[in-house]
């Protein structure tokens, strides 16, 4: 298994872009990605840089690239296709993407057949928190204490640290260990078929099946490692694009409050007005610098990232 197949390049830039229709949007906001350590160890991190340096993209990339228009930010964890368990490090400074651990190894996504890693790119919205001291009145159980989890289904397989710009069709509200990890549906707003998705009905005209094969990836996901079967709010049945909102903007608020906080349990070291805890360019570059230099990807990876794992129906 390649490097390659995992999505990796040591150096790359990406932008977000100007969408016809877009209000407000006229320039193109530039970052970055920065990789220090070794892929696929504990030491990993990617860094985010934007016009003004190294910032974190869970604080100060904002939530909304259009408002107005519903069109999201969406920062790229895990690329379609792939097994390395990324996520934003939301317990350090600047919050930069690094592999989850797991029994003090790093974490890979099993292949549950007829699938290969993650099936779609997978990511978070910025500026968003699942408050883990608020018990939601619909699904009865407190947030997970992350960004909001987002899918995205289109066309192109996007590299770890891009920032995108999406629509949201639709959720599923997974119940994880307790815990309520909404999952959104949504897709890059530059992709040839967005203007065709607006819903997840939409989804199944467009891409027939893949509405099916997210519930049972997200459902079975945990089965190959020896836990249960997930669970799901609403019996599973995915919720509206107007329901997603009222998510997203109670997420948000939480964020907002989290940042003001003046002994939070997570890093919201920002640049973000408002927030109780400041960082400036200097010091985030110290941040970046004090981190391992990049070196050579691990060469051992699992062995368990050649094997297929059969789920019977059962299980769904």
């Amino acid at each position: 298994i390649t490097s390659d197949a995992f999505a990796h390049h040591q150096e790359r830039s990406y932008s977000t872009v100007n969408i016809p229709g877009m209000s407000g949007h006229s320039d193109i906001v530039k970052y970055e990605t920065e990789e220090r350590g070794s892929l696929y160890t504990l030491d990993y991190r990617c860094y985010i840089k934007g016009p003004q340096g190294y910032i974190s993209p869970w604080h100060d990339i904002p939530l909304y690239a259009d408002e107005a228009n519903k069109v999201f930010n969406m920062i790229i964890e895990i690329p379609r296709w792939s097994n390395a368990k990324m996520e934003m490090a939301t317990r350090e400074p600047l919050s930069p993407i690094k592999q989850d651990v797991k029994n003090g190894v790093p974490r890979f996504l099993t292949n549950i057949f007829p699938h290969r890693g993650s099936i779609w790119n997978y990511g978070a919205l910025p500026q968003t928190w699942e408050n883990n001291e608020h018990v939601d009145k619909d699904t009865g159980a407190k947030g997970d204490n992350d960004p909001i989890d987002v899918v995205e289904i289109g066309s192109t397989v996007h590299k770890r640290g891009a920032v995108i710009q999406v629509k949201v069709v639709g959720c599923l509200a997974l119940i994880d260990d307790g815990e309520t990890d909404w999952k959104l549906v949504t897709i890059d707003v530059t992709d040839p078929v967005a203007k065709d998705i607006n819903s997840i009905d939409d989804v199944e005209k467009v891409f027939p099946g893949l509405p099916r094969a997210t519930y049972e990836w997200l459902k079975t996901s945990k089965i190959p490692t020896g836990k249960p079967a997930n669970e799901f709010a609403f019996n599973g049945e995915y919720k509206d694009q107007a329901y997603c909102y009222k998510v997203i903007e109670e997420t948000n608020a939480f964020w907002k409050k989290l940042i003001t906080e003046s002994n939070p349990k997570l890093n919201t070291l920002s640049r973000v007005d408002g927030a109780v805890h400041m960082v400036t360019p200097e010091a985030a570059a110290a941040i970046v610098a004090a981190a391992p230099a990049a070196a050579a990807d691990a060469a051992d990876l699992p062995e368990e990232l050649g094997k297929w794992h059969f789920i019977s129906d059962s299980k769904l």
